[in-house]
C-alpha cells in the first residue's frame, strides 16, 4: 500500500531518481539482493575489525529507497552509497555503533557526492554529529531522518530533531499514526511505516514497521525532487514536501503528523514548476 499512499506510480512518470546519489547510513546492505541489482554506486565501512555481515535493517532501508524488481522503491533509478556505521545487534537487539562511526560515514558520504543522506536511527542529542550535519547542509546535502520509535512520551530524538534535518514519522494503511512514533514540533512529514514489505539479506523479503522505513521512503522521494532540480536546497526540499503533503490529524501542521502524508507526485510537480 505504501507506493499508492505516496502516489509513487504517478511520480515515477516524472522522475525516478536518475543520476542522484543517496547515502544510506545504516548497517550495510546485501548488495547482491535482486532488488538492489545495479543500485549500489559505492560502499564504506566505518567499523574496523567488526565482521561485515549484510545488515537486515540496512538491506530493508536500501530497498525502500531504490528497490527495482518486485518492490516499489521510492527512487528506483537512484544510486546508493552504502555506509556501515552499525554492526550486528547486541543481546538487547540494538545495533552497535557510535557517534564516531556515524560521522565517519557522513563525511565519506558528503565527500562521495551524496545529495541525500538517509538516517534511519535515533538517539540523544550529540553536538559533534550536529556540527557535521550542519557542514553537510552548508554543502547542499539534504538530510532525512527517522523520528524514532520511543513512544509519544519520548523527548525529541536525534538526528531527526537537528535543525535542517527532515524528520519523518510513520502511519498505517488507515492514515493512523504508528503508536510508537515520537511526537514533537520537529516532525516534518509522514510516510507509510506499518507492515511494509521490504528486502532482506540473501534474496529474502519480510514485513517491517517503524519510522525507519518511513524515513527511507521519504529519502527516495527527495531523490526524485533532486533529479528534477539538481540545485535543490535542503530548505526547498522540506518546503516542497510540506506544502504538498496531505493533511492528517488536526487541521494544519501538528506535532503528530507534521505537515501530513507525503505526496511524491505533487512534490515533484512543485519543484519542477508544474502542478496537477
Amino acid at each position: 500500500y505504501a507506493a499508492d499512499k505516496l502516489n509513487l506510480p504517478a511520480a515515477h512518470g516524472r522522475a525516478k531518481g536518475s543520476g542522484v546519489l543517496v547515502a544510506v547510513i545504516d548497517t550495510g546492505a546485501d548488495e547482491t539482493h535482486p532488488e538492489l541489482a545495479g543500485a549500489v554506486a559505492a560502499g564504506f565501512d566505518a567499523l574496523d575489525g567488526v565482521e561485515a555481515v549484510p545488515g537486515v535493517h540496512g538491506t530493508a532501508m536500501a530497498g525502500a529507497i531504490a528497490a527495482r524488481l518486485r518492490l516499489a522503491g521510492a527512487a528506483p533509478a537512484a544510486r546508493l552509497l552504502l555506509a556501515r556505521a552499525f554492526g550486528p545487534p547486541a543481546a538487547n537487539g540494538v545495533a552497535q555503533g557510535s557517534t564516531y562511526h556515524v560521522i565517519k560515514c557522513l563525511d565519506w558520504s558528503v565527500a562521495s557526492g551524496a545529495r541525500v543522506v538517509s538516517m534511519s536511527f535515533a538517539g540523544p542529542a550529540d553536538q559533534l554529529l550536529g556540527r557535521s550535519l550542519s557542514v553537510a547542509r552548508q554543502r547542499g546535502v539534504i538530510a532525512v531522518a527517522a523520528a524514532g520509535n520511543a513512544g509519544p512520551q519520548s523527548p525529541p530524538l536525534f538526528p531527526a530533531a537537528e535543525p535542517g534535518v527532515i524528520a519523518v514519522t510513520a502511519s498505517d494503511p488507515d492514515d493512523r499514526i504508528l503508536p510508537a512514533a515520537v511526537r514533537g514540533g520537529h516532525v516534518a512529514v509522514t510516510a507509510p511505516g506499518v507492515d511494509i514489505l521490504v528486502a532482506t539479506p540473501k534474496g529474502g523479503y519480510d514485513v517491517t514497521s517503524g519510522t525507519s522505513v518511513a524515513a527511507a521512503e521519504v529519502s527516495g522521494v527527495v531523490a526524485l525532487l533532486v533529479e528534477k532540480r539538481n540545485d535543490l536546497t535542503p530548505d526547498e526540499a522540506r518546503r516542497a514536501l510540506a506544502t504538498t503533503a496531505i493533511d492528517l490529524g488536526p487541521k494544519g501542521r501538528d506535532p503528530i503528523f507534521g505537515a501530513g502524508l507525503v505526496d511524491a507526485e505533487a512534490a515533484v510537480g512543485a519543484v519542477s514548476g508544474r502542478t496537477r
